[in-house]
């Protein structure tokens, strides 16, 4: 593999991290189906505590997969997967160009 595609790999690691867990991927899923959530209107989507949910959304909002609206006393988080993508998309091209 080039150093390129070993850069751009490790680079993703932080991110391949945040969401090899399942609940982040139910969060993440969660979020995909709705424009905006609360932390309380996930926690009752979910078995997890809200002291759990909230753990795993600091998870994902410091790896730029959601992010927070405050609107009044309300923090609503709302998926903002597009630099994970852009990311992956750079991976994936520098494996083809590189490893194949």
């Amino acid at each position: 593999m080039g150093q390129k595609a070993i850069e751009v790999f490790r680079s993703c690691i932080p991110l391949f991290q945040a969401l090899s867990d399942p609940h982040r991927q139910d969060i993440v899923l969660l979020l995909a189906e709705h424009d905006k959530l609360t932390v309380n209107e996930i926690t009752e989507r979910s078995s997890l505590s809200r002291p759990a949910i909230s753990h795993h959304l600091k998870i994902l909002r410091d790896q730029g997969l959601v992010s927070v609206e405050q609107k009044g006393t309300l923090r609503y988080y709302v998926l903002s997967i597009e630099k994970a993508v852009e990311l992956l998309k750079e991976l994936i091209q520098a494996v083809e160009n590189e490893c194949l």
